[in-house]
């Protein structure tokens, strides 16, 4: 019975029974459901008091391991592997260092097709359960979509995030990321590592582009906070990237180290808000960013490697209490200033929690150990971020069983219905552009007119174009010209075209210096006469390098929904409504050549 029940007129024994009752009292409120430790606590405390430092700071690293299977024996995995890690496999990967996730890529042999896909996930439990601490491994993947898709088809391809900020819809970014993270957890695959949250305010951004939504900072925090919902909802961790913010550099990452001339209040306007948008939706973890800062730290040092922003801000301004990640640590980004052995403990006194990928992996695993002993990290720092990570695996349901079953992956990955609503969400992306003397939709094919010469860049793409109009009674011709083509390639396709009908010339980032040919090859096109139509099948900022073709648009990636979209706008079947998410300056100027939010219909 409690004491609160009691009635007072009652209570009239000695002060010394009123002390026992206090006592009853406090044994009964540690008892309450109320003041009980909840599971995830119980759980998540009970784990980290059972590990060894040891096993503390395995879970600290992300890191990838070559081969199809958890236990591959193929020699050239294997001499990967030994090479990088001196194991043969990631399941000896595991057991020699306890890793907390493993990454997946294309070029680790880890993704071949969807049942790999998920017998490889299941052999790296395996492996990580076996250990004596039992925990799950985590499981991560760049699948943003667009042109950073790690698993192609049969999975669904999403159309990227520009083209989802040309479509405006909130709902359809929801869905696309739902979608997704429905595929990838049937492969298990837990943790995703987008949505892209960075601000393109630059056109010359040469790593990030179309991976983001917009130029518009409320854009991008719409779609950015509608992708974390969607990913939390199909049980998949996202992470929004990369903080501060990558959108205004003409410096790549990997190579180097971008410098962000922002002021505060420039940072606060652009930046902040798809990161702020992306807390508030509850994101599950973030990515920092290999750039320096100077207006938020003016060290010099990146991000990752920066209190004043990983844990001044992030941390402290921002509220935020989940996960962070480093971008990869083997970018020279990050590795342009300190050594291999300081990174890791540099961006760990910063407040990151979790280290992706470092270059050399036992110095950095050592690294960190030996900062423990001497007393440059604490334990309980340590503690802090293993806290953080086993919090999120258990809310990630993978606590309890982290298995898939193999049998069910054609149930959800590539599902015809998934097909068909990734269609069409694509389907409202497709952006016109231009559209000289309305030449476009065309006219309906008729025999012995209307022949049609695709060229340009991409051997799929502009055959993929090519075969989608033939399917529609159009005769067509494809060259394709690669990323730069010379003069001699320019003159003989110029040449060819004078015998056709129209042009479809495909272009992919014909602004770079390396790739001016692309430029040529349009503006040679227009002086033959015939009709060209040209088409940005990633940066719509390729108009600019243009003189006025007959028309021009713009699809941001070249998945197959995205072609499919493409010709059948060509020939009337579909009506463009993109929108430009991002303004298209003048070639050489900042002044609009096309301003944000243009876009023409039929």
């Amino acid at each position: 019975m409690q004491l609160g029940m009691l009635d007072s007129s009652r209570r009239t024994i000695a002060g010394v029974i009123l002390a026992v009752a206090a006592l009853v009292l406090s044994t009964f409120a540690v008892s309450t459901p109320e003041a009980q430790a909840a599971p995830e606590d119980d759980w998540v405390e009970t784990t980290l008091a059972s590990m060894t430092l040891e096993e503390k700071v395995g879970q600290l690293f992300m890191t990838h391991a070559y081969g199809t299977t958890a236990d591959t024996q193929d020699p050239a995995d294997v001499a990967a592997n030994q090479e990088l890690y001196g194991v043969d496999n990631a399941q000896e990967l595991i057991d020699k260092y306890q890793v907390g996730g493993i990454i997946y890529f294309a070029w680790t042999n880890s993704v071949q097709n969807p049942d790999q896909i998920a017998r490889l996930s299941n052999g790296i439990q395996d492996a990580a359960l076996a250990q004596p601490s039992g925990v799950p491994s985590l499981v991560g993947i760049d699948q943003e979509g667009g042109i950073v898709a790690r698993i192609g088809p049969p999975a669904t391809q999403l159309p990227g995030n520009m083209a989802l900020g040309a479509g405006r819809s909130a709902s359809d970014a929801q869905t696309a990321a739902a979608i997704n993270g429905d595929e990838l957890s049937a492969m298990g695959i837990n943790w995703n590592f987008a949505p892209v949250a960075d601000v393109n305010v630059n056109p010359a951004n040469p790593v990030i582009g179309v991976r983001s939504f917009s130029e518009n900072p409320r854009l991008a925090a719409t779609m950015t906070a509608a992708q974390t919902r969607g990913y939390t909802s199909a049980g998949v961790a996202g992470a929004a990237k990369h903080f501060p913010g990558h959108g205004d550099t003409a410096t790549d990452s990997h190579t180097g180290l971008p410098v962000i001339d922002h002021t505060r209040e420039e940072w606060e306007q652009l930046d902040r808000p798809p990161f702020q948008a992306a807390i508030d939706a509850g994101v599950p973890a973030i990515m920092s960013a290999h750039i320096s800062v100077p207006a938020l730290d003016p060290s010099g040092d990146p991000a990752t490697l920066s209190e004043p922003i990983m844990t001044g801000i992030l941390r402290e301004e921002l509220g935020y209490d989940g996960v962070v990640i480093t971008d990869a640590l083997d970018m020279a980004g990050a590795s342009a200033t300190y050594g291999n052995d300081r990174v890791p403990v540099l961006a760990l006194k910063a407040g990151v929690d979790m280290l992706l990928m470092p270059p050399e992996f036992d110095v950095a695993y050592n690294a960190v150990l030996d900062a423990v002993e001497s007393g440059e990290l604490t334990e309980e720092r340590i503690d802090t971020s293993v806290r953080r990570i086993l919090t999120l695996k258990h809310d990630l349901g993978i606590t309890d069983d982290p298995h898939v079953d193999p049998a069910q992956v054609p149930a959800h990955v590539g599902t015809p219905d998934h097909l068909a609503t990734l269609q069409s969400i694509t389907d409202r992306t497709t952006t016109l552009v231009r559209n000289h003397r309305d030449l476009l939709p065309l006219p309906a094919a008729s025999p012995g007119r209307d022949d049609v010469l695709v060229t340009g860049w991409g051997v799929s793409t502009t055959q993929t174009v090519a075969d989608k109009l033939v399917e529609r009674g159009y005769d067509t011709t494809v060259v394709e010209t690669g990323t730069n083509p010379d003069e001699a390639t320019t003159r003989d396709v110029a040449r060819q075209a004078k015998q056709h009908d129209l042009v479809v010339v495909t272009t992919n980032r014909a602004g770079l210096e390396t790739q001016q040919g692309q430029a040529h090859l349009v503006n040679r096109l227009k002086r033959t006469r015939t009709p060209v139509v040209a088409v940005g099948v990633r940066d719509a900022y390729d108009v600019n390098q243009f003189k006025k073709v007959d028309a021009y648009l713009a699809t941001y990636s070249y998945t197959a929904a995205a072609l499919d979209s493409l010709v059948r706008v060509l020939v009337g079947e579909l009506d463009p409504t993109g929108r430009l998410p991002v303004t298209i300056p003048r070639k050489n100027s900042q002044r609009a050549l096309y301003p944000y939010g243009h876009g023409l219909e039929y």
